[in-house]
């Protein structure tokens, strides 16, 4: 699937101008793409390019795991002390309206929602001109991948921020700069609508060749997580307890395999953003550098270092060891002067005692023409197991929704510790399934956001600098205030 979906995108960069197509106004403006709406070939294109808009620099690489995992307890900001100030104050909660790090991720998420807008005004036109009923069905599926693509975004914007403007249609530069934000009701409703639709046209799963793309479960699974972070347990419950009950999705019996390159779009994966070299050395930059700014900095040789951003904490290296955890631990920790199961050295000269192990890929895939270190490593946004997890945390805070699956509270998160080696549990606490989810979910850019959603922020980030009246939300970036001055700042900051 990666290559199929990389190689239409490079066809649309091709048939529209990659500049052109790739600057567009991160709000919503496009230029005209000159497609033939009668040819179905044509159809998937412009979502094609939608899911290029999610594998760039600025939504799933530096500023992202910045803001979604060095935020946490989970993770320091690495590299070397002077590298990087705008990153140092995300880790220390010193930022304010002005870090570029954080508008980055504004701009970057706005432009995905002007990718999956634009595929979906096209959708209707391809559908008035073909006339076979398949194809037309066809319109309305790749619609709603569209739809999920932006409800994505939205989401975290959402978390992000708290407050955006709701865009769904291409605007002039006036209209966008009247634009007022929506409140976070407004803007859950939306994207539960947009997920919704989508579960209704998209398809249970795609050949193959296309494995790996947004399907229904897809759809559902991030609604679930959506419906999780207002605390409408009976929502999650049900629509986690339909993937479970449907048998497409499993936890891989190796927890190393899932993060390994013939691990990317398994019978574990609900949704990753995809990245790859297509198995070249030059030419178009299908890949995106999630990976590379995390891997080994100082190391040798060059295809097997990194800028070393995102080190574990060792709040999380105790909280592995208070536990038992060596199978996860093997697979998260990449510590300096050892030697990987694949043969790889992490030399001892490094500059950190630790790294990301999730983002590690053997240096016999990186062939890059420069370092391409985890060129090749896709992102993981849903995986089964956060699946089980979240049926399991509904289930604990009362949900008596969904009974397809046969699973309970307590059944879901064994099935996660089963798999990485660990006695089970003989009954279950919302602290057990919290506690679980940080383990197995470690450094994938989750545990920011669940210390904001269950209230613990507050007690366990103190010591970093978070400040609950202020930082359960980032700023409104500055320049985005400069552009729209309808927009108003969130509490606290200047």
């Amino acid at each position: 699937m990666k290559n199929n979906i990389l190689l239409a995108i490079l066809s649309i960069f091709l048939f529209a101008g990659c500049q052109d197509f790739l600057d567009i106004r991160p709000e919503a403006t496009v230029p005209s793409s000159g497609l033939d709406y009668s040819k179905s070939e044509n159809i998937f294109l412009p979502v094609s390019a939608a899911y290029a808009k999610m594998r760039t620099a600025s939504t799933h690489a530096f500023p992202y795991i910045g803001a979604f995992e060095i935020t946490s307890d989970n993770a320091d900001k690495g590299s070397t002390p002077e590298d990087n100030p705008t990153m140092k104050q995300l880790d220390d909660f010193t930022f304010d309206s002005s870090n570029g790090l954080i508008n980055e991720l504004w701009t970057g998420y706005f432009d995905v929602i002007s990718g999956a807008n634009h595929a979906i005004q096209q959708m209707p036109l391809f559908e008035s001109a073909l006339l076979n009923a398949d194809s037309k069905k066809y319109t309305r599926q790749c619609a709603g991948e569209a739809k999920v693509i932006r409800a994505y975004a939205y989401f975290n914007l959402t978390r992000l921020f708290g407050r955006v403007p709701i865009i769904e249609t291409t605007l002039t530069a006036e209209e966008l700069a009247a634009k007022q934000q929506s409140s976070t009701t407004d803007l859950y409703n939306f994207i539960e609508k947009d997920l919704q639709e989508a579960i209704s046209v998209l398809p249970e799963s795609y050949t193959k060749d296309w494995a790996g793309r947004i399907n229904k479960y897809t759809a559902m699974a991030l609604k679930a997580k959506v419906h999780m972070y207002q605390n409408e347990w009976d929502s999650v419950a049900s629509l986690t307890d339909k993937i479970m009950a449907s048998g497409k999705y499993d936890l891989l019996p190796n927890y190393r395999e899932v993060f390994s390159i013939d691990g990317e779009n398994s019978k574990e994966s609900l949704f990753e953003i995809q990245s790859s070299t297509l198995g070249k050395s030059t030419g178009d930059g299908t890949f995106l550098e999630y990976g590379y700014v995390q891997g080994p900095r100082g190391n040798s040789p060059g295809n097997m270092q990194g800028w070393g951003f995102c080190t574990p904490s060792a709040s999380l290296i105790n909280f592995f060891n208070s536990r038992g955890e060596t199978v996860r631990a093997a697979t998260t920790f990449l510590y300096r002067g050892t030697k990987t199961p694949e043969g790889d050295s992490i030399k001892a000269a490094c500059t950190n005692p630790v790294y990301n192990g999730k983002v590690y890929t053997p240096s016999q895939y990186n062939l890059w023409n420069y370092n391409g270190y985890a060129f090749d490593h896709n992102v993981r946004i849903i995986r089964y197991s956060d699946v089980l997890l979240m049926f399991a945390e509904a289930k604990a805070h009362g949900s008596s929704a969904g009974g397809l699956s046969g699973f309970d509270a307590l059944s879901a998160v064994n099935k996660v510790r089963d798999r990485v080696k660990l006695l089970p549990l003989g009954a279950i606490t919302l602290q057990d399934i919290w506690d679980e989810r940080r383990a197995e979910l470690a450094l994938e850019e989750d545990r920011f956001f669940d210390l904001i959603r269950t209230g613990e922020a507050s007690t366990i980030l103190s010591s970093k600098g978070f400040n609950a009246a202020k930082h359960g939300v980032f700023p409104i970036p500055s320049q985005q205030m400069q552009l729209n001055t309808n927009l108003t700042q969130n509490p606290n900051y200047n």
